[in-house]
């Protein structure tokens, strides 16, 4: 028998149970279920709703209840709805007319608006810890590269000189939003909405802060109706760790790019790659395609809740019960991509030697002898023509701009000099780049140092 099911004269049907039921899903909230009870039976006996020597009663039992359901013995019935209805289910069969006291002063939507919030802070802190163990490793890979030139791309084609270091820096500095956007998220998500009732409250003299402090909460929802109908707090979760896996995903793209035979800049770990079923030589970085892949995963996630949510009126609606198999899902596929592509970063290789000589073609410091001719007093626009026509006749004749005799260069413009080789050469191209954010030493010094100090702040 329901527990609601006093106005009806009938049974649900089977069919019905079955669409109807979120237990086999929200069962994984049975701790902040029970904790929530918990707080909110001792609000109850402290206030005088209900008997202190009832609410002690019934605080003993969901204990006993939890440690039950921690050690498996307790079976998650489709028939109980929910998390919600299993517990009370449980209390009352152990206690009696005592248990179904502790459903005073409160209704299921605040408290699955409590439990969702509580399991999220949870999950959010949790994910934190790993993209800050991710930044750490991204930290000690440039610190040790901080020499490793490279080509940098714009439209995959090779465009300037930098390092590894500076590169790793560029997704280091993504993280750290990711961070921060996660630490905002877990700030708004702090409030507690138990006490909101259905929609309007309730006429019991409840103390909501007491339950807000001993649930950990920074402060109590504002509004009832808004308190039981938000998922505001849920949609930004998915939307931050929608952009966090965006980041993975292109990071997982250029790990991708680099294992390839055409760029051979790194080699994974054997315990980060797989092989192929016929082919014998291949070395495949499933790791990197399956995080990309599951960005996509989460994506849906996303927009699965923002779907369910664009016409609700107030207050709760049954629709809402969708909110929380998206929430999970990107949770888990977040929290299984973090620490095994930390992993797989860490233990990889890098070939120095080839993105060296990758960074020797492609006129990847054109931009650079551009600049020594503007800095002998040409215009920019005047020795950007003199270079391209420079670069043309490299390809032409099989050249690089290093290779150029002076007499060569000075046959495109008088300006250049003897000294034009040592300005192109890419360590100089790198090492004149000395503006904040640059690749030169002393800014990636100071983007290492930033990003130490974002971590040390965390510790």
């Amino acid at each position: 028998m329901k527990l609601w099911s006093g106005r009806f004269d009938k049974n649900t049907d089977r069919l019905v149970d079955e669409l109807n039921t979120s237990i086999p899903f929200d069962n994984r909230m049975f701790r902040e279920d029970i904790t929530g009870s918990i707080a909110h039976a001792g609000m109850l006996g402290a206030q005088g709703i209900i008997e202190p020597t009832e609410a002690e009663k019934i605080i003993r039992s969901l204990r006993d209840i939890l440690a039950d359901m921690d050690a498996g013995k307790v079976a998650f019935d489709i028939a109980d709805e929910d998390i919600h209805m299993c517990v009370e289910r449980e209390l009352t069969a152990r206690i009696g007319d005592t248990g179904k006291r502790l459903h005073t002063a409160r209704s299921r939507n605040d408290q699955v608006a409590l439990d969702i919030r509580l399991n999220m802070k949870k999950e959010l802190a949790e994910i934190r810890r790993a993209v800050l163990d991710l930044l750490s490793v991204l930290l000690d890979i440039a610190e040790k590269n901080t020499d490793a030139v490279m080509p940098a791309y714009t439209h995959l084609q090779r465009a300037q000189p930098t390092n590894f270091a500076h590169y790793m820096m560029a997704y280091a500095n993504m993280l750290r939003r990711d961070c921060l956007r996660l630490e905002d998220c877990a700030e708004r998500m702090d409030e507690c909405p138990l006490g909101s009732g259905a929609l309007t409250s309730t006429t019991y003299p409840i103390d909501r802060e007491r339950v807000a402090r001993e649930l950990g909460f920074a402060r109590i929802t504002q509004n009832s109706l808004d308190g039981v109908s938000d998922r505001d707090f849920a949609l930004e979760m998915l939307s931050d760790l929608s952009i966090l896996m965006m980041h993975l995903s292109r990071f997982s793209e250029e790990i991708i790019l680099w294992c390839s035979w055409e760029f051979k800049f790194i080699e994974l770990d054997d315990s980060y790659a797989t092989g192929s079923s016929i082919m014998p030589q291949k070395k495949n970085p499933d790791i990197a395609e399956l995080v990309r892949g599951k960005t996509g995963r989460v994506y849906g996630d996303l927009i699965t809740l923002f779907t369910v949510m664009k016409a609700l009126p107030l207050a709760y609606n049954k629709d809402m019960q969708e909110d929380k198999e998206p929430l999970f899902d990107a949770v888990d596929t977040v929290k299984k991509c973090l620490p095994v592509f930390a992993a797989m970063l860490s233990t990889m290789k890098l070939n120095r030697e080839n993105m060296r000589a990758a960074a020797n073609g492609g006129f990847i410091n054109a931009t650079d002898c551009a600049d020594y001719l503007v800095k002998k007093g040409l215009p920019f626009r005047t020795a950007y023509t003199i270079v391209g026509r420079a670069v043309n006749y490299c390809i032409e004749q099989g050249k690089t701009l290093e290779s150029l005799s002076l007499e060569e260069y000075k046959s495109f413009s008088e300006v250049f000099d003897a000294d034009v080789y040592g300005f192109i050469s890419l360590e100089e191209c790198v090492s004149k780049r000395n503006v904040p954010g640059g690749p030169a030493e002393k800014p990636l010094r100071a983007q290492l140092n930033s990003i130490s100090a974002f971590l040390a702040a965390r510790k």
